[in-house]
């Protein structure tokens, strides 16, 4: 592999004869599975040469090599003035790769030794042990604590007692506005959580879980916000299908539009979720275990064969939809689906409230209410559990609304 890169043989022999040895080959192996280019790996071998020379002066071998290490290696680098972009990414890579063919230690665990990094560790095991809550809620209630205590107190030292109701109340109308209501609620929900835990601890000697205002979201007070087919149709040809990161984007989008998927149902999609001659896929679902299974459009087939037949880069991994950038790699998440939606909507000059992956959900809901579908049938395409998280989309259907409506009162005030 070190032949592609480096002209002289001497050069070569002394790169695997050094402190790195024959796991450079490997390594660069391995990044060119994950897609980076000749040119990206012609560099990273320069920074593989300087840090085997590096290793070589101190006496270091490939299992020497950690966090620590690396650090030291690249504040040398700096100091004398020679760290480049690539150079942090280039060896924390290699050092992942060591670990995982077992050639150097594990990581050593990292713990925020401040007061708030401390007591942030006891709400976590809190969260754990003691309220059995999920790993994503567990995130979301520790990120508001160490928020709300951040802002409050800074680095310093912890006056947990000094917190009062006008810290909490000024915390959350600061941090209410920029969210959704479904988000503002979960936050005034951690902050009680947060309140009860530091009393029971004895950290603050009054219930301040009280002192949390409330979030107002009563349900069916919004309408879902939907395109019109039309406008279905200019974010559909808004995708570049000459392109390979244009035609995934097309079946992506695809699958959004024509069968109602979310975006976390659309990055989780796997290779053998798709059941060609059976003309149907399975949908793993974002919010449970359940598996679904959905008739595939001929237009969603089309757009998913020409993509893993053609433009799918190879890798050992399942997922149907992978990064178009070097590392290839599955989506991390809904997250990354949505960001394509928003990427497309712009390109098609469409500007909609709301331009997550969602919006192509509720569109399907209402195109398909406005043909005729009952709310019992929309709830089945949808996959939704309960009827009454359907019933959001009766508010769209206008023409039946009206019927429904009183005249306005005349002049005079006479109906």
């Amino acid at each position: 592999m070190l032949e592609h890169f480096l002209a002289h043989p001497a050069a070569v022999e002394r790169l695997r004869s050094g402190a790195l040895g024959s796991h450079v080959d490997a390594f660069l192996e391995h990044l060119a599975d994950l897609g980076y280019g000749h040119e990206t790996l012609r560099i990273r071998v320069g920074i593989l040469g300087r840090l085997a020379r590096w290793m070589a002066r101190r006496g270091l071998g490939v299992a020497d090599l950690s966090e620590s290490v690396l650090d030291r290696f690249l504040r040398d680098r700096a100091r004398d003035g020679g760290v480049a972009q690539r150079d942090a990414p280039t060896v924390r890579g290699l050092l992942a790769h060591l670990r995982s063919h077992g050639a150097t230690g594990p990581a050593v665990a990292r713990h925020d030794a401040s007061p708030l990094g401390r007591l942030q560790r006891a709400y976590e095991h809190y969260l754990t042990a003691e309220r059995a809550l999920a790993p994503a809620t567990r995130s979301d209630y520790c990120g508001f604590f160490r928020r709300l205590l951040s802002e409050r107190f800074g680095d310093g030292p912890l006056p947990l007692r000094a917190l009062n109701a006008a810290d909490i109340s000024t915390f959350v109308r600061r941090h209410a506005h920029t969210m959704s209501p479904g988000r503002a609620k979960l936050m005034v929900t951690a902050l009680r959580s947060m309140f009860r835990f530091l009393l029971q601890r004895s950290l603050i000697d009054r219930d301040l879980a009280a002192s949390v205002p409330a979030v107002a979201n009563w349900r069916l007070t919004t309408v879902p916000k939907y395109l019109s087919p039309e406008e279905i149709d200019r974010l559909l040809d808004a995708c570049d299908r000459t392109t390979a990161v244009g035609r995934r984007d097309y079946a992506i989008l695809l699958l959004l539009v024509r069968l109602g998927l979310r975006a976390g149902e659309v990055a989780a999609f796997e290779l053998g979720d798709i059941h060609w001659r059976a003309g149907e896929i399975t949908v793993r679902g974002s919010k449970s275990d359940r598996r679904d299974r959905l008739p595939l459009p001929a237009d969603v087939g089309a757009a998913l064969a020409a993509y893993v037949q053609a433009d799918r880069p190879h890798h050992r991994t399942r997922r149907v939809f992978l990064c178009a950038g070097a590392p290839s790699r599955g989506f991390a998440g809904g997250r990354s689906v949505s960001t394509i939606v928003r990427r497309t909507l712009d390109r098609a000059g469409l500007h909609p409230a709301v331009k997550g992956a969602h919006l192509l959900r509720h569109s399907l809901a209402t195109r398909l209410l406005r043909a005729g579908a009952s709310l019992s049938e929309i709830g089945q395409v949808l996959r939704h559990r309960a009827v009454t998280t359907t019933e959001i989309y009766a508010k769209v259907d206008l023409a039946s609304l009206s019927s429904l409506a009183r005249p306005w009162p005349g002049s005079g005030g006479e109906l």
